[in-house]
């Protein structure tokens, strides 16, 4: 933990946090930070400031170490970087390259410029010498050399290890004025070295991550100062806690002095003097307080998250000398293993079942506070309430924000490379030399100490594919035990043991591909990923994004691949050829509901498949949490998110949209829920909450496609607390249902309000697993459910309304949907989106509820909450869509619906992207001739007007004008479209027009042997 001045402290975060970074992604990677400023800092007498930037340049470059290390060295070229930056990051920065995250762009980068160090340079102002200055850094990637006014103060050989912590004491380099302090960073490989890899989750940097990747400190202090500081916490019960406070008192200067470490210990005075020799230092353990009644904390959906303060300040001579501060919580966690031999977690005495996701960062290692808070918010929303950090650990604040939101948080090392490299059975990772032990044990020395005063971290992974040998495991938990460590370790995240911890009690049994649904029920087989035990990382693979993440990330050709053939290899999945193409989840979704269409059609199916298959995981393991035989004890969703824009692994994009992936999984995981059993033909209620659930009506009706009731039962059902659950009925086989059929089941209170809904769509032929061949990363499937009944389902119209009031800094919108039609069947799987600027969704977003299916006359308030900002100046429409739903135009509507020219019929014209400011996938460049046309397809659910808007470039100086034809008919002739300034420059032009009820065509044709100009969309309100 650091130990800083609070004050300093936020200051320090909050100004990076704004000054470096934007919130969310308008255009591109998701992050553009501008060019930090890099006059010389200031460094007086504050505790500890971190360095705000640096400036970048290849070693290819520096002929002269010593020369580039001194103060006034020009460096006319040089590039300003963040404080926290790889070298690939940097060169982003400064607009190097194009979007990395946009189609293969990526691969066009250069490598051989990162086999070379990079230099990493700042300027630093000390007012004053009468203080001691300290450097004080972790996170280099993965070694470097450092610097200070041309005297090398740390080699390579001293910093390896990206979480090696160093407080390198540079008082005697600095001087009064300016100061230079340089990095030589040398090339990453993780698999030489104890650092950060990517494994198979994404494709690599093209610099492997080489740079600095979190703050480098300058600390400021007299002859005697502190580090370490933290509280060890004893909770026998909630009732009263025991709280030990401890720091390491450091005497830097040449002389013998005694000093008085005094503050405060949860408010409570504490003071102790300790004398020191020369270069001495101690632990200083204050007297133990007993704390009655203590402010527990507790994960999210459990209670609140209550924090203590530790205050300490170091005097000598009557003058402080060093001051430290450090935020802690008091909750107790345990992990024994249970007769199943499964980790079972609990905290603060009440059972704890672990449902959470693995974390990855931004590929390039970018922090951005506001981002990493977003996601974080989206675990709750999602009714999770773990992360998993395989690797990667994140920065300080990561853990301050966990800290604060209740997230769990399950650190560890990673697989696959160096770190298991001496235990790995021949996969990637060089095996360790003599100095890897040194280094490994320095880290988790290092991550130890500063993880300590989380509350958030729930436990530490010391392995992950493998677990540690005899020595390693020695050196970690030596090191673990001389932090005070007080969460359990875990040896492995597979089911593998340690000599000293035993078995971890976890399973890494897969799938990471495409399974059924029913998968996830499974018990019988000891080698599955089914509802048992401790699962650490699993999912069913493909997660594909929302069709407007789909737009961003890829071009017109490869959205054309990868609906049409799922076997094509896909640079947007994974750098493993295990996982190359889609050929499972392709084969699946064609099996299952029909071959797709178009990549409409597809991504449409694409979100029912995820949602199903999502809440089929998360509902299997929560209701088998509290069987007296073989429980569900957690499950770590795999994964969370993605670190750039991806085809799988992600409950939500990187550009935080949400898709049929994050709905499942949050349906599955409501407080109270009720949710149907794919083994049994059961439903079950479950209750996460503490208290019993009573005076519930739990009912179940079945219906065939053309809106046909042919089953209905309801029960009343009690609920017990924790985790509890209550098998409510079991449905009996029913005759005449349809192949496809829906199932409706509603959990309503003793007032009759609904408190739970969920929808089902499921087929009389089941999902046949061929579990006599299941390999490590998916078990095949012989045949398929029968789904494609789906695709017959009448449309029906989907009234909307709409309002938005701001409240503080977020917009609330609510959304009123009613299922209008006088028929009998149900609209399906209805979402919307909150639409802003430039036809884009405002992200992130949390609605209460949404993709929902409403039954005739049925409605549903949705409310969505964001950012104001985010709306960039407009005023916030809402486009509502579903499997089988249009818009009820005959009242209040869902706002503009837009038609993309690309998705158009094209007459004599081609789609292009080549210029700025288009939405969707791209625009249509009319050829220079009379005739060249556009035509749009459009639904009315009732006949009336609606104004017809075109978006559309014009760079000449020329109109070009064009008739506006609605079904066959002209009804606008020679509309002009005057110059726009430029290609990149869109403007509108509005008509009225008076549609049919149902299908209406619209055409917009070009007069002039100019042809039209480039046209965007087409919008219909």
């Amino acid at each position: 933990m650091r130990s800083w001045p609070r004050s300093i402290r936020f200051l320090t975060v909050a100004a990076l946090a704004a000054a470096a970074c934007t919130a969310v992604p308008a255009a591109g990677a998701p992050y553009r930070d501008p060019a930090p400023p890099f006059a010389p800092t200031l460094f007086a007498t504050a505790a500890v400031s971190p360095i705000p930037g640096f400036l970048l340049q290849t070693s290819a470059q520096v002929s002269n170490d010593a020369a580039v290390t001194q103060p006034g060295y020009p460096t006319t070229g040089w590039l300003p970087v963040s404080a926290r930056s790889t070298v690939f990051a940097g060169l982003l920065q400064n607009n190097k390259y194009p979007d990395p995250f946009f189609s293969t762009n990526m691969k066009n980068v250069d490598k051989s410029q990162f086999t070379v160090p990079w230099w990493y340079r700042s300027d630093v102002e000390i007012a004053d010498t009468a203080q001691r200055t300290y450097l004080d850094f972790s996170g280099v990637l993965s070694r470097t050399d450092v610097w200070v006014n041309g005297t090398k103060v740390a080699d390579k050989t001293q910093t390896a290890g990206a979480y090696t912590r160093h407080d390198l004491d540079i008082t005697a380099q600095v001087h009064t004025g300016s100061n230079a302090i340089t990095f030589k960073v040398y090339p990453n490989d993780p698999n030489n070295d104890l650092t950060m890899g990517w494994i198979d989750w994404a494709q690599t940097p093209p610099d492997q991550n080489m740079g600095i990747v979190r703050d480098v400190l300058v600390r400021r202090s007299g002859a005697v100062a502190l580090r370490g500081a933290h509280v060890v916490t004893k909770l026998p019960s909630v009732t009263h806690a025991d709280l030990t406070a401890k720091v390491d008192v450091r005497n830097d200067s040449s002389a013998a002095v005694t000093t008085t470490v005094a503050g405060s210990v949860a408010g409570v005075p504490v003071s102790q003097s300790v004398s020191l020799a020369a270069k001495e230092k101690k632990t200083v353990t204050f007297p133990t307080i007993g704390l009655d009644n203590p402010n527990v904390w507790w994960p999210a959906g459990m209670g609140g998250q209550p924090l203590y303060a530790l205050d300490l300040t170091a005097t000598a001579a009557g003058t402080p000398s060093d001051a430290a501060h450090a935020d802690f919580g008091v909750r107790e966690v345990k992990a024994p293993l249970n007769s199943s031999g499964g980790r079972a977690y609990s905290i603060n005495g009440r059972p704890l079942l672990v449902r959470g996701g693995g974390w990855s960062p931004d590929l390039f290692l970018r922090w951005n506070a506001t981002y990493a808070a977003d996601k974080l918010k989206y675990v709750k929303d999602l009714g999770l309430n773990t992360v998993r950090l395989e690797g990667h650990i994140e920065p300080d604040e990561f853990f301050d924000l966990a800290d604060r939101l209740g997230i769990l948080t399950m650190p560890g090392w990673e697989c696959c490379d160096k770190w298991e490299g001496q235990v790995n059975g021949g996969e990637n990772g060089n095996t360790w030399k003599a100095e890897d032990y040194v280094t490994a044990k320095a880290s988790m020395t290092a991550e130890a100490e500063r993880l300590r005063n989380h509350p958030s971290v729930l436990t530490f992974l010391i392995g992950s594919d493998f677990a540690p040998n005899a020595t390693i495991e020695k050196n970690y938990l030596d090191a673990l035990n001389a932090a005070d460590w007080q969460t359990p370790v875990i040896p492995a995240a597979s089911a593998n043991s340690s000599p000293q911890l035993g078995s971890s009690g976890m399973k890494m049994n897969g799938p990471y591909d495409w399974i059924p649904p029913n998968y996830w029920y499974d018990k019988a087989h000891g080698d599955s990923g089914g509802a048992w035990g401790f699962n650490s990382e699993t999912s069913a693979g493909p997660d594909i994004p929302t069709i407007d993440t789909l737009q961003r990330m890829l071009t017109p050709a490869e959205l054309d691949v990868l609906w049409q053939n799922p076997s094509a290899t896909q640079y947007h999945r994974s750098s493993s050829s295990t996982f190359g193409n889609l050929k499972l989840f392709g084969n699946a979704l064609s099996g299952r509901y029909g071959a797709p269409t178009g990549l409409t059609d597809y991504v449409k199916k694409a979100q029912l498949a995820q949602y199903e298959n999502v809440r089929a995981e998360f509902e299997s393991h929560n209701r088998n949490f509290t069987d007296s035989s073989n429980p569900s004890t957690g499950l770590i969703y795999w994964m969370l998110n993605s670190g750039w824009t991806s085809l799988h692994w992600q409950l939500f994009d990187t550009y935080l949209d949400q898709n049929g992936a994050y709905y499942g999984a949050k349906k599955a995981n409501e407080p109270l829920h009720i949710q149907y059993s794919y083994d049994s033909n059961s439903v079950a209620v479950v209750n996460q909450s503490h208290g019993t659930a009573s005076g519930l009506t739990a009912s179940v009706k079945l219906y065939n496609l053309d809106g046909t009731e042919k089953f209905s039962q309801a029960v009343n059902v009690s609920v017990p607390g924790d985790g509890g659950k209550t098998t409510a009925l079991t449905i009996p086989s029913v005759s005449g249902l349809s192949t496809t059929y829906l199932a409706k089941l509603v959990l309503t209170n003793s007032s009759g309000t609904e408190v739970s809904r969920n929808v089902y769509w499921l087929s009389t032929k089941a999902d046949t697993l061929d579990w006599n061949n299941t390999d490590w990363y998916y078990t095949p499937t012989t045949s398929y459910a029968d789904l494609k009944g789906l695709s017959s389902l009448a449309q029906v119209p989907v009234s909307s309304v709409v309002s938005s009031s701001v409240s503080g800094s977020d917009t609330v919108t609510t959304v009123t949907l009613k299922n209008t039609t006088t028929s009998k069947i149900p609209a399906l799987f209805v979402d919307a989106h909150i639409i802003g600027a430039g036809g884009k969704p405002v992200l992130p977003v949390q609605w209460n509820d949404n993709a929902v299916s409403l039954w005739p006359g049925e409605s549903v308030v949705l409310r969505a909450t964001y950012r104001t900002a985010d709306l960039q100046g407009v005023t916030p429409s809402v486009r509502v869509s579903g499997w089988n739903t249009v818009p009820d135009t005959g009242g209040p509507g869902p706002g503009p619906t837009v038609y993309e020219a690309e998705d158009a019929t094209i007459t004599a014209g081609v789609v292009e992207s080549n210029h700025a400011g288009f939405t969707g996938r791209g625009f249509v460049n009319y050829d220079n001739a009379v005739g060249s046309a556009v035509e749009w397809t459009v639904t009315a659910a009732t006949a009336g007007p609606a104004d017809v808007v075109l978006r559309y470039a014009n760079g000449t100086t020329t109109s070009r004008p064009m008739n506006i034809a609605l079904n066959g008919t002209v009804v606008s002739s020679g509309l002009t479209f005057p110059g726009t300034g430029s290609w990149d420059t869109w403007q509108t032009r509005t008509i009225r027009v008076n549609l049919i009820a149902g299908s209406n065509k619209i055409k917009a044709t070009a007069t002039s042997t100019d042809g039209g100009p480039n046209v965007d969309r087409l919008t219909v309100g």
